[in-house]
């Protein structure tokens, strides 16, 4: 399993509100521009009739993409993503696509929170009950809470 986040992620919109000024910040999504992409390369693609972003990685699945040149604390993200198994997965591939916050620069740390899409829908409860996840990179990554609370 990936220890950070997003094996591909299909963006379709991605907005930023600070709510403490009316501002809001839309990322183009047809170009990538305004994110900085680590450890994973943009690819534009048209997902279910949408405009979108797939994010291709490495091999270990742990690339992220993050907001560049933003200052912000309190507020409202709202975004648009889907994920799948990749191609030639095994029956028992979760899928992971979520979203970081809270980010160091270069993602040298962060927080996450993501989704494991086939999880959801799984007929076995502990599977379910792993259907979200939140992590704080890198003190607290899936291993060591999965360790320590197991079964949550």
């Amino acid at each position: 399993m990936p220890r950070s986040l997003i094996t591909s992620l299909a963006l379709a919109v991605l907005t930023v509100a600070v709510s403490a000024a009316p501002a809001s910040r839309h990322v183009d999504i047809e170009s990538g521009a305004g994110l900085e992409f680590i450890r994973i390369l943009p690819q534009p693609i048209t997902y279910k009739g949408q405009k979108a972003l797939k994010f291709v990685g490495t091999p270990s699945n742990d690339g992220v993409a993050l907001v560049s040149g933003l200052d912000f604390n309190d507020g409202t993200i709202e975004l648009d993503l889907a994920g799948l198994p990749g191609a030639g997965s095994s029956d028992t591939a979760r899928g992971f696509v979520g979203m970081a916050f809270r980010a160091a620069p270069h993602a040298a740390a962060m927080e996450c929170f993501y989704l494991r899409p086939t999880n959801g829908r799984a007929d076995d409860q502990l599977r379910r009950n792993h259907a979200t996840q939140y992590v704080s990179e890198p003190d607290f990554p899936w291993e060591r809470l999965r360790r320590e609370t197991p079964g949550v």
